[in-house]
């Protein structure tokens, strides 16, 4: 197979669910061939991310991520892309162990939002505990010179309800509610001026309850636009 790229997924597996969704709806296809090739590596049982960065005495995932990269590499994509947040804790390990490039959510999202809401001073962070703890994001709204909000503990027990115990353990089902509930709290309890999503099963609850008024920057949305704008310009080459 020529000109295709590997995707780093299961964690989890209805959020990656999602992401293949969303990116073959928006391919031009009108046939079968124009769709994209692409090989999904959904690794399932990669360790638990935000439990590892809580606490380290717990099993690391990143030997698990080290060797599905070492693996695609004997493949030879055009590039990879992986679709967890939290997992980006190790983004500088993995891209220097892959041959090609490995496409870097949190970055990508910083910058297509600073493209849709160039006002917007404070980003407010919805994500998991280990994503805030270890501040994945905190590097790229940094240096794009913004502040960034993260969830009061209240806000964050909803947020771990909802990525957690209504999609996780019941495998994809969202409460649409809840989710609406916390974007409200952060835009009105932190003041914030635009949210990111910075957890694929939140991009889940967006792409499933997305009638709400509050702006919102999709980190699984936005990377699915960058593999299908890299696809098809790689593809043309």
């Amino acid at each position: 197979m020529r000109h295709f790229f590997s995707i780093l997924g299961g964690m989890g597996t209805m959020a990656t669910e999602s992401y293949i969704r969303i990116l073959n709806q928006r391919t031009p296809a009108k046939q079968d061939q124009d769709y994209l090739n692409y090989i999904l590596v959904n690794h399932a049982t990669v360790p638990d991310r935000t439990t590892y960065l809580l606490d380290h005495s717990q099993p690391n995932f990143l030997p698990d991520l080290l060797e599905d990269v070492q693996q695609q590499n004997l493949l030879k994509p055009d590039f990879m892309v992986m679709v967890c947040n939290t997992a980006h804790y190790f983004y500088d390990e993995l891209a220097a162990a892959s041959d090609v490039p490995l496409l870097n959510m949190p970055q990508e999202t910083v910058k297509a939002l600073q493209k849709r809401y160039p006002q917007a001073k404070r980003i407010g962070l919805a994500a998991t505990a280990g994503t805030i703890s270890s501040q994945v994001y905190h590097q790229y709204i940094a240096a794009a010179g913004l502040t960034e909000v993260d969830p009061t503990p209240a806000i964050q027990e909803k947020i771990n309800r909802l990525i957690y115990q209504s999609i996780k353990e019941e495998q994809g089902a969202v409460d649409a509610t809840l989710y609406h509930e916390i974007l409200a709290d952060m835009m009105h309890q932190l003041n914030v001026d635009v949210i990111i999503l910075g957890c694929t099963e939140l991009s889940l609850a967006q792409e499933l309850a997305p009638n709400h008024q509050y702006p919102v920057a999709d980190s699984q949305s936005i990377i699915a636009d960058r593999t299908l704008e890299l696809a098809l310009k790689l593809r043309q080459a």
